[in-house]
């Protein structure tokens, strides 16, 4: 059980982060400007409807990708924490990073008449980077399915925020401001980092034990395990010096 809330505990951060729905307002507002307020709730909700599934359909079935591609955990824990690092150094650069969205794609969906499905359920909120975290994410619970609730809780948890801050999106741009904004990103982007970091790491032991099993093992092992000190016996003293010692005590 303990296993399962701390996966949760990881998963719902690291997924709300890199979806960023904060983030999402400024565009949100702009791809939207316009609208009646009940088209504002409408485009909101289909285009996290479409975003949690698209992630929940890659958070199920990755494991076929991987199979199908040839493509091993580690390495797509550590392509998954890259690009994760770059998303962060974006945000926290408090600008919009461009593994999600270009600027000539904002522009596009400035003029399109349906903004729900493309850019805003994809890419903007279900990425590359969102996908891969919750690929990344199921693999790291294992295969028992028990232990892909807390990653699923925490996707459907995310967009249901997601939900919320879209369809009060004046309201939050009101409140926070754009300085406001640009340090929530900050303070998400420092933390999606350090998660980011994580990935890289994980995923570089998984590679090395799969490269060596034994040796890396052996060497994690060692690693582990506090050196013994060992003490070396005592010498036997010289022939000579026994001798004396013995006509002494006689």
């Amino acid at each position: 059980m303990s296993e399962q809330v701390s996966l949760f505990l990881v998963s719902l951060p690291a997924v709300l982060f890199v979806v960023d729905p904060v983030g999402v307002v400024p565009i949100f507002l702009a791809m939207t400007s316009g609208y009646s307020a009940e088209r504002i709730r409408s485009t909101a909700r289909r285009a996290c409807l479409v975003a949690c599934s698209l992630l929940l359909f890659f958070a199920l079935f990755g494991g076929i990708i991987f199979k199908v591609f040839g493509v091993s955990l580690g390495a797509f824990r550590v392509a998954g924490g890259i690009l994760l690092l770059i998303t962060s150094l974006d945000m926290l650069r408090a600008r919009p990073s461009e593994t999600r969205t270009t600027p000539s794609e904002t522009e596009e969906g400035v003029g399109k008449e349906d903004v729900a499905l493309v850019p805003l359920a994809m890419p903007l909120l279900a990425g590359p980077g969102a996908i891969a975290t919750a690929m990344v994410l199921m693999a790291r619970g294992g295969d028992d399915l028990l232990s892909a609730v807390p990653v699923l809780v925490a996707i459907v948890l995310t967009f249901v925020t997601s939900y919320l801050v879209l369809r009060a999106a004046g309201f939050v741009q009101r409140v926070l401001k754009q300085s406001g904004v640009a340090i929530l990103e900050r303070v998400m982007g420092l933390i999606l980092a350090a998660i980011a970091v994580q990935f890289i790491a994980d995923g570089c032991k998984d590679l090395l034990r799969e490269k060596s099993p034994s040796a890396v093992s052996q060497m994690l092992d060692a690693a582990q395990t506090p050196s013994r000190l060992r003490t070396a016996p005592l010498a036997s003293p010289p022939r000579d010096i026994r001798s004396g010692l013995a006509r002494c005590a006689s």
